[in-house]
């Protein structure tokens, strides 16, 4: 104000002057004063309005939710601004949750405010708005340069409170957010609510639990962080308070939507652009579906067009002839959107339509190929580009230039192969891109095999003839050129020239016999197709068997068996290298290989070889008379193996210190290895191992002596120092230089007494005189029956019946009981008691019937009977069944007085009647009550000293020579014995009814 003051003193005497002048000039000056004046004020009123803080507080704060989102809205005016008047001013807002001491957010917020404007802002919570009531105020500060400094904060605004659990509804518990909805790698928040006071609430995310944070009594929460794409269908989160109260939603994450790539636009004729791009990674879902859309705007038309598939679209050209085109590939959906733009020249994007091929001329070597393209306007000349394929491989690459249709010749090709020729094309003027290619296969024809077959030979000889195996390979496809239908061998003899005769062999074959002599022989293979005969594969199978060459081992390496041999001088033409492939087969599968006159060593491989598997090989040289002839053999394992069985031991020579091991050598077929030697494993009783053994340890932990034998063609082994009788155990086994053959079960063996052998001397003779006696009796078995226990003469075969002469019947061959006169009965008196039950019948006599026999003897029946006096009568026990108690036969001399003939001829008829009737019964029964039957035969009179010899009155008759009749007398037709006084007459016959049933 003081300023003003002064101001107006300095003006007051210029007033005074103007006062003085004339008139009109005064006038002006007046009004001149009193425009500055007005002018002043003005200006120093507007300056103390900026000067001044005016009171700019937000009024009309109104606060809006999005729930989906989870966003505040807030929009609000500034009353205080004068009309037209723009000032910058600054907004900080607070966001409180809970309660409004809680501040969780504070922003600032800084534009242009300008006279009634609406202001708006946004807060995104991370924190579901369901879960929480929120607070939110604002207040202001100018923040203008034009207003001077100090500038103050305005006051704050009230709180708006926003509460959006109200939508809760019902529920007893619930989880937020419901069915959201996320890109991958983005933090989420999920909040549990419930009605009542929450006590150990465990929340889970797809299975896994997650630590728990609770904000109030009624809510608790836990945040995801990064959260990853587990399945297109969501991840399932779940809370519970206890089983009655738990609630659950479903989380959506979805890949991120990408920009489109390799966006890009062509034409094929001129009346379509093909635009197509790579959209990246789907985000669609089976439940959720972020709408994934894509369009296509073209900024110089400003047409725009929504396409139909997600990595193409068609866009059609107009007719005005727009050569430039500019658009852009929107790609959006519910989280994102993504665009790319492209600008091109229409005559710059153009790509060829896909040719038409042709083949034509086509021979064994030779093609010619032609193709069409669809014109693209205005007669556009293309380049092409040609591809001959031949095994899956390019082989021929060529290029042409044309109009619209080309011709190529194909050339240098391979007979009776398939190829496929293909091409495309592109804009020779402004090259965009290939058409697609476009090709066809084709076959080239045959011709005459090029080469002759690789032949080889096994020759074996037999009784003077050989038996010559002929083999050969077939022919590649490059030299074979066709298929060959058979092959034509011509065998030539060099000894004994002859016509040759080829002899066809149809393919596929690869081998035939031949059946050849001593001599020389010269062999010829050609292979055929349908156009032609190869060049002749010779070899000589010579005369000479050839040398035997030494065997030896052959080095093995990682690639396969290493050979080499010494250099041969002279006319060496090459050499070949033979083996068998699958020699434990038992059949061997010939292979060979031919190399050149410089090489002198080389490395078989095969994938036939096979660990454990002995091959041999045998190196010939070809002189250049075609005759191969054997340098080198040699032998190998690709892999050697550990023996799987040990040799078949047999034990010799035991003593009571030593024994004597032996065993057979290997089939070389079944050797997985090369032996080395052998361990000869010995456990004595004792314990000590003895010299030349040394202590070894077991593959099952058990301790044993063990000798070593380095020298593997050594087969014996004698085991020495051993003590008489101890036990002993052995075990034999092959070692390699991979292992020893597998831990056997051990043999025992019992060294003998150190005596033993004295006894051995003893008992063998000993048994050898028995086993000696024992088969010399057994070859004299006959004689020894015949001496000690003959067999009993069969009446039916008995000699005695060459004597009887019949009248009646001369052809007699069977003795008949009336036939025979008897020289003594023996009679056996048994009274009745018990019986004796005889075999086959039911009825049995009675042991008391049996009594003490007695005999009956007969003279001659002719007076004048000049033949040997009496012999002693004996029983024989083999015909008497019941006369084992009936005591020794008794003999009773004959009286000197024969008896009457009459009498004797009348009782001796009755009696052979009875006789021959009982003779034929031999199957009946003897009742109770009748004597048994008894056979008598009649030897030499007794010898002197006799128990029961006669009295020595009655002359000694003369000695029988032989058996006499031996008859059968029913013991009841016998009378008792003769007494001094009795007569032959006098013996009374029993009735033959009672011997007879």
């Amino acid at each position: 104000m003081g300023a003003r003051s002064s101001g107006a003193e300095s003006m007051e005497p210029r007033a005074l002057l103007l006062t003085q002048k004339p008139e009109p000039m005064a006038l002006f000056a007046f009004f001149q004063t009193i425009l500055l004046l007005v002018s002043l004020s003005l200006r120093t009123c507007q300056s103390e309005v900026l000067s001044e803080p005016l009171p700019l507080t937000p009024e009309s704060l109104d606060v809006s939710i999005n729930s989906a989102q989870r966003c505040l809205h807030l929009q609000w005016r500034v009353h205080s601004l004068a009309y037209h008047q723009e000032l910058k001013m600054v907004f900080q807002i607070e966001i409180s949750r809970i309660n409004t001491s809680n501040v969780i957010w504070v922003d600032y917020y800084s534009t242009t405010v300008k006279w009634n404007q609406v202001l708006h802002w946004s807060w995104e919570s991370e924190l579901p708005l369901e879960c929480a009531t929120h607070f939110v105020r604002i207040r202001s500060r100018v923040d203008d340069a034009r207003v001077p400094e100090p500038r103050f904060w305005s006051n704050w605004s009230s709180w708006k409170e926003v509460n959006e659990q109200n939508s809760l509804g019902h529920k007893a518990s619930s989880v937020f957010p419901v069915d959201k909805l996320v890109e991958e790698g983005s933090n989420v928040t999920i909040c549990y609510i419930s009605r009542s006071h929450q006590n150990n609430v465990s929340c889970y995310l797809d299975g896994v639990r997650m630590h728990v944070e609770q904000l109030d009594p009624n809510v608790s929460a836990f945040h995801v962080n990064n959260v990853a794409f587990v399945r297109e269908t969501g991840t399932n989160i779940f809370c519970e308070m206890d089983p009655k109260d738990d609630a659950g939603t479903v989380l959506f994450v979805s890949k991120v939507l990408e920009e489109p790539k390799d966006f890009s636009c062509e034409t094929q004729d001129f009346k379509t652009l093909h635009c197509t791009w790579d959209p990246g990674s789907d985000t669609s879902l089976v439940r959720k579906q972020p709408y994934q859309s894509y369009t296509l705007f073209e900024s110089f038309s400003g047409e725009k067009r929504l396409c139909e598939h997600k990595n193409w679209c068609d866009w059609q050209i107009a007719q005005d002839s727009q050569e430039m085109y500019n658009f852009t590939l929107v790609a959006e959906n519910y989280l994102r959107k993504r665009s790319v733009n492209i600008l091109f020249n229409l005559t710059h994007r153009v790509r060829p339509m896909t040719p038409k091929v042709f083949f034509k001329n086509i021979s064994a070597t030779n093609a010619t190929m032609t193709w069409r393209v669809h014109s693209t306007g205005n007669h556009r000349t293309l380049l092409c580009q040609i591809e001959l394929h031949g095994e899956g491989k390019v082989i021929q690459q060529h290029n042409a230039s044309i109009k619209v249709n080309g011709e190529y010749l194909l050339s240098e090709l391979e007979p009776d192969t398939q190829y496929m020729a293909r091409v495309h094309c592109g804009d020779a003027n402004h090259f965009w891109k290939w058409s697609e290619w476009s090709g066809e296969n084709f076959t080239t024809l045959e011709a005459a095999p090029s080469e002759a077959p690789d032949v080889w030979r096994d020759v074996k000889s037999e009784l003077g003839n050989r038996t010559v195996t002929l083999f050969w390979k077939p022919l590649s496809k490059s030299h074979a050129n066709g298929k060959i239908r058979f092959y034509n061998v011509i065998v030539e003899n060099l000894d004994k020239p002859s016509e040759l005769e080829p002899v066809p062999i149809p393919a596929p074959a690869n081998h035939t016999k031949l059946a050849l002599d001593q001599c020389s022989y010269r062999i010829h293979v050609r292979a055929n197709n349908s156009v032609g005969t190869s060049p002749a594969s010779v070899i000589v199978i010579s005369g000479d068997p050839g040398n035997q060459v030494e065997e030896e081992r052959v080095n093995v390496t990682a690639d396969g068996f290493s050979l080499s041999w010494k250099p041969q001088s002279g006319d060496v033409t090459g050499y070949v290298v033979e083996w068998c492939d699958r020699p434990q087969d038992g059949s061997c599968d010939l292979q060979w290989e031919n190399l050149g006159p410089n090489t002198t060593s080389t490395v078989i491989s095969s994938d036939a070889f096979r660990p454990g598997v002995r091959y041999n090989f045998r190196i010939y040289g070809i002189s250049t008379k075609r005759i191969a002839y054997l340098l080198e053999q040699k032998t190998g394992y690709s892999q050697e193996l550990a023996p799987l069985v040990n040799p078949q031991v047999v034990m010799s020579n035991l003593t009571s210190h030593s024994f004597a091991l032996s065993w057979k050598d290997y089939p070389t077929e079944t050797q997985r290895s090369f032996i080395r030697g052998y361990h000869v494993y010995l456990k004595p009783k004792e314990g000590q191992c003895h010299p030349g053994f040394e202590k070894a340890a077991l593959s099952d932990n058990s301790v044993c002596c063990k000798y070593k034998i380095d020298k593997p063609e050594q087969k014996t082994f004698v085991v020495e120092n051993l003590q008489p009788e101890s036990i002993y155990e052995f075990f034999v086994t092959p070692f390699t230089s991979v292992g020893e053959g597998p831990l056997d079960a051990f043999t025992k063996v019992t060294t003998p007494d150190e005596h033993s052998h004295l006894l051995i001397r003893i008992i063998l003779p000993t048994v050898f005189c028995v086993v000696l006696i024992m088969i010399v009796c057994y070859l004299n078995s006959q004689w020894m029956k015949e001496k000690c226990y003959p067999d009993i003469p069969d009446p039916y075969k008995s000699s005695v019946l060459s004597l009887i002469k019949s009248k009646e019947n001369p052809h007699l061959t069977i003795m008949s009981v009336k036939d025979c006169i008897p020289d003594a009965i023996e009679v056996i008196n048994k009274p009745e008691g018990s019986k004796i039950q005889f075999s086959g019948t039911r009825n049995s006599l009675t042991e008391t019937e049996i009594t003490k026999p007695a005999y009956l003897y007969l003279l001659p029946a002719e007076k004048n009977y000049s033949g040997p006096g009496p012999c002693i009568c004996f029983e024989n026990f083999t015909y008497n069944q019941a006369a084992s108690n009936s005591g020794s036969c008794g003999h009773v001399p004959v009286p000197p007085t024969a008896p009457s003939q009459r009498g004797l001829l009348t009782s001796l008829e009755n009696l052979l009647k009875a006789l021959e009737k009982n003779y034929m019964n031999s199957q009946g029964e003897i009742p109770a009550g009748e004597t048994t039957l008894n056979y008598v035969s009649q030897l030499a009179s007794p010898m002197s000293g006799d128990k029961d010899s006669l009295p020595t009155d009655p002359p000694v008759p003369a000695l029988c020579s032989e058996y006499k009749t031996q008859m059968a007398i029913p013991l009841g037709l016998a009378s008792p014995p003769l007494s001094e006084n009795s007569s032959v007459s006098s013996v009374t016959l029993l009735d033959q009814g009672d011997h007879h049933h």
